[in-house]
């Protein structure tokens, strides 16, 4: 295969199960009405985005997908990576990538790295001791390969799901009961202050991994997901390893840095106008599409121009989305042509 042009695409499915399966407190999942709505709505977004690699967050059941594929008419142009476990009970990462793309078997990343460690005595001695004892995510990262080009090098993708922003509900933990009258004005704080650990500490962990592969190296990755956090947050900052953007015909690129396609977008608009989440009456990008410097234009080792990027966000501005069928995150896709910078002699 020899792609002259690769497209990318992250899809929030938004408790994609099937009906009248339980889903966190909600006994009674989907009715049969909303779930046919809401496969019929995916696979119209499936046909539309008609990208070559889609990452899904949210998704319940392997069937469920499996059926948006079928209405979508596209079953026999993917391969569909769903963990054997996607049975309704639980939240789990997937994808579908276009036939004789995919290299390998696709894993689950449930576990932080043995190596990996939060914990630190401060830089000064009025800092007290921090010590954070995560061991896992929240959501299994997907990590598969896929080669776009037979004269070219496989390119390692991840799909992640970070922890949300929603305040972890602390009213059932033993400390909270047993002191309830000091605790209860401040469940939402420790909350979400408890989301926020957990969401740092899973992005610090999938960058643990990234850094192992890309350091020292010319790999290729691309990392698609629901991070929960917006395009300049520290999230994103810890994940993409804060890279600097060149304009004109600088040249450089990050060895393990990581760039925003939403960033690359944005130098080529004369407006921001972007956010994939409405929480509130607020407008963020939860949802990204992050590249390594194989993918930016002005790297020195750049295999593929960025070609644009666009979300399909229309559908966030109606309340509905149980009654609709929609889900409650834009859809991104970004493009790439393949676009070798030229060497030139010394």
């Amino acid at each position: 295969m020899k792609l002259s042009q690769l497209s990318i695409a992250t899809f929030n499915l938004f408790n994609l199960n099937e009906p009248r399966l339980r889903m966190y407190t909600n006994q009674e999942g989907w009715s049969q009405e909303q779930y046919d709505r809401k496969i019929d709505w995916t696979a119209r977004q499936l046909q539309l985005l008609a990208s070559d690699v889609v990452g899904f967050q949210e998704l319940w059941h392997a069937d469920s997908l499996t059926h948006a594929l079928d209405a979508a008419g596209l079953t026999d142009q993917y391969d569909l990576l769903v963990p054997g476990d996607a049975t309704g009970k639980k939240i789990v990462c997937a994808s579908i990538v276009r036939k004789e793309l995919l290299v390998g078997e696709p894993e689950w990343i449930s576990a932080f790295p043995d190596a990996f460690v939060l914990r630190s005595k401060g830089d000064d001695p009025q800092t007290p001791l921090i010590e954070v004892n995560i061991r896992g995510f929240s959501r299994p990262v997907l990590h598969f390969k896929i080669k776009p080009r037979e004269d070219g090098p496989d390119v390692h993708v991840y799909v992640c799901h970070f922890k949300s922003k929603a305040p972890t509900k602390v009213f059932n933990e033993d400390w909270y009961k047993n002191d309830k009258e000091t605790y209860s004005k401040h469940g939402d704080g420790l909350g979400g202050a408890l989301s926020t650990i957990r969401r740092t500490a899973e992005a610090a962990a999938l960058r643990f991994l990234l850094s192992e592969s890309m350091k020292g190296n010319d790999t290729p990755v691309i990392v698609l997901g629901d991070i929960n956090d917006g395009q300049h947050s520290n999230t994103a900052n810890i994940l993409t390893d804060q890279p600097r953007y060149l304009v004109g015909d600088s040249k450089g690129g990050g060895d393990t840095a990581l760039y925003t396609a939403q960033t690359l977008q944005e130098y080529r608009d004369t407006r921001d106008v972007y956010y994939t989440h409405i929480h509130q009456d607020i407008r963020e990008s939860l949802d990204h599409v992050l590249v390594s410097q194989e993918f930016y234009d002005n790297s020195r080792k750049r295999l593929w121009m960025f070609d644009g990027l666009i979300i399909n966000n229309d559908h966030l501005n109606f309340d509905d989305h149980k009654g609709l069928g929609t889900n409650d995150h834009g859809i991104i896709r970004a493009t790439f042509k393949y676009k070798p910078i030229a060497k030139t002699g010394v």
